[in-house]
């Protein structure tokens, strides 16, 4: 079996995730400037097998697009064209970030480990990566 990506799609920063090759566990890959992101995804795709990609559709608590939605939505677009034989899919993403600050505290972080950013997001699509896998079994 091959690997399934995640990303959790920032306008600065955008958290990526990815399952062992049998699709069970879900772990942080890297949290990449996003300028870089489609370099970054080409490359590690050309390096691993992966079978999709899930990325992180954001919404509002109500269901309405957020602000963020059309850079997704570009991004997906562009990938879909250079890389059609890779699929790219949209998952639920709301709540994500709160679940990851929520596991931060669980997990005994410090209030400073916490602030970091970059690591909210890698947890953040490593949230999205984990219900997607829920929601195929």
């Amino acid at each position: 079996m091959a690997r399934i990506l995640s990303v959790d799609y920032g306008q600065k920063r955008t958290g990526l995730a990815v399952t062992d090759p049998l699709q069970i566990i879900a772990n942080g890959l890297a949290t990449v400037p996003t300028s870089t992101l489609f370099d970054f995804l080409t490359d590690y795709t050309a390096r691993e097998e992966v079978e999709r990609i899930v990325i992180g559709e954001p919404r509002q608590p109500n269901g309405q697009p957020s602000e963020n939605l059309p850079r997704v939505q570009a991004f997906v677009n562009r990938w879909r064209k250079a890389h059609p034989e890779l699929p790219i899919e949209y998952y639920d993403e709301r709540f994500t970030s709160v679940l990851a600050h929520q596991a931060m505290i669980d997990g005994g972080l410090k209030k400073k480990a916490r602030q970091n950013k970059a690591l909210v997001d890698e947890i953040s699509a490593t949230i999205i990566l984990q219900s997607y896998l829920a929601s195929r079994r």
